[in-house]
């Protein structure tokens, strides 16, 4: 019987007999395997990274590289289409979740939900897409916590070792969501105020207890990530050139936005209940917004509504592209508006998504969106958590995280056993993440080269 075909008769089988099948899944790939990085000679990371520069606002894409060639880290951080490209090359276990596409270790952050619990969760989706081999999420956390620990001064074995705790703490909270009901995982959180008291670095457990002050609204007029508002006739938000700016209705066709089209049909596409919220604010500005470090030059805008009584709410409005998980190949692929892709795999994985999700499209550009409200409630920079057992705790944080996200779609079961009771994948897993962390350096090392040349004949070059 063909695996994909026996792997569908499992789904309705014992939780047990679906443990032994995971098991069974090692017959076909060894976990010893994923240790190994394949297939990434032949090919040009800046060549990858230069595949989507004509589709970014033309004065961003420089931004961009010059955030990538910061460190290593940076690169990792925006270069999710090298890794997907590698990853294609990599050998699969045969367990397929909603992937987030971006794991790395900056893109889980902590959310209140209505009832005033501090959760963390995944927080960004833009790649996401279903049908994806758990590993390919986990393999992306497992090397960002190499990479970060690297660019941090940590040594070789100090970095593997603290890729192997992502790991391990990944398979141990899937076992610990093994013997749960699937509407009981659909329902697991990880509320931010009980991990507190498993982190033993108080560097990071005082972090912590930042981000969940202002999870809870304290200080976010502080926060760096929410635009700064001038307060005159009309409230409105300030330029910050090149990276806030309010867009020129008479500026050429990668500055158009047709905001009231765009809201109109993203407004057609909540609930009526949401609806009614919304149409308690009125829009009252738009900027454009420079974001993170893989996005920068992608269309995204930051909208400043307001109620009859000045209360404030921020949407974002961001453009959704292709997934880069898609280079995988296989058969991955979403076919319809990468708006809603985005939205429905932030549903699928987050245990509290946020109520004004949702997407849209500007129809003259072609553009198409998802919607949220802005937030920040990261841990902020790697440098933050620098310190090797504050990164620790935070990486099996992450690893727990990723795990409850992936459970929602996938099964626990399957994936438990297919890691196992021993070391064995957090070893291998490890071994990868070593890996990778020094072809990122080499990667970095030549961006860095070719950016700082100015040769842009040689950049043209390297991406044909």
């Amino acid at each position: 019987m063909p695996l994909s075909i026996e792997l569908r008769a499992v789904n309705l089988a014992t939780r047990a007999e679906r443990f032994s099948y995971g098991k069974k899944l090692r017959q076909h790939v060894r976990r010893e395997r994923h240790a190994d990085l394949k297939g990434v000679g032949s090919r040009s990371a800046v060549a990858i990274l230069a595949e989507s520069d004509p589709e970014r606002v033309p004065e961003l894409v420089a931004e961009r590289y010059q955030r990538m060639m910061v460190n290593p880290f940076a690169f990792l951080r925006g270069a999710a289409a090298v890794m997907a490209s590698d990853l294609a090359h990599q050998p699969a276990a045969g367990v397929k979740v909603q992937a987030c596409g971006d794991s790395h270790l900056m893109n889980f952050g902590a959310f209140s939900t209505p009832e005033d619990n501090i959760l963390f969760d995944v927080n960004d989706f833009d790649e996401t897409i279903s049908n994806v081999d758990f590993t390919v999420d986990l393999k992306r956390l497992a090397a960002s916590v190499a990479v970060a620990a690297t660019a941090n001064g940590e040594t070789k074995s100090r970095a593997r070792a603290l890729a192997a705790a992502t790991v391990a703490a990944y398979r141990k909270h899937m076992f610990a969501l093994l013997d749960l009901s699937p509407l009981e995982i659909w329902h697991s959180r990880i509320d931010l105020e009980q991990q507190l008291k498993s982190i033993g670095n108080k560097t990071l457990r005082r972090k912590l207890a930042m981000i969940i002050g202002k999870a809870r609204g304290e200080g976010l007029e502080k926060d760096d990530n929410f635009p700064r508002l001038i307060r005159g006739s009309e409230l409105r938000i300030a330029d910050k050139p090149p990276t806030i700016f309010h867009l020129d209705a008479n500026a050429n066709a990668a500055h158009k936005f047709d905001a009231d089209r765009a809201f109109t049909m993203y407004r057609d596409c909540l609930g009526p209940d949401r609806r009614h919220i919304l149409d308690r604010h009125k829009i009252v500005d738009l900027v454009f917004k420079a974001v993170g470090v893989g996005s920068v030059g992608t269309f995204c805008c930051i909208a400043l509504l307001m109620t009859g009584d000045s209360e404030s709410l921020f949407l974002q409005i961001k453009q959704a592209q292709r997934s880069v998980l898609e280079r995988l190949g296989g058969g991955i692929a979403y076919v319809g508006h990468q708006g809603r892709r985005v939205v429905e795999g932030q549903q699928m994985m987050q245990a509290a998504s946020d109520i004004f999700l949702g997407y849209t499209q500007d129809d003259e550009s072609g553009r198409q969106f998802y919607v949220r409200t802005l937030k920040n409630h990261r841990l902020g920079g790697i440098s933050e958590i620098s310190e090797a057992q504050a990164l620790v705790d935070y990486a099996r944080l992450c690893g727990r995280t990723l795990a409850r996200a992936h459970a929602r779609s996938g099964d626990p079961a399957l994936i438990a056993g297919y890691m196992g009771k021993s070391e064995a994948m957090d070893d291998a897993l490890a071994s990868f993440a070593i890996a990778y962390a020094a072809q990122t350096a080499v990667d970095h090392a030549a961006l860095v080269k070719v950016r700082s040349s100015g040769d842009k004949k040689k950049i043209k070059l390297v991406a044909a």
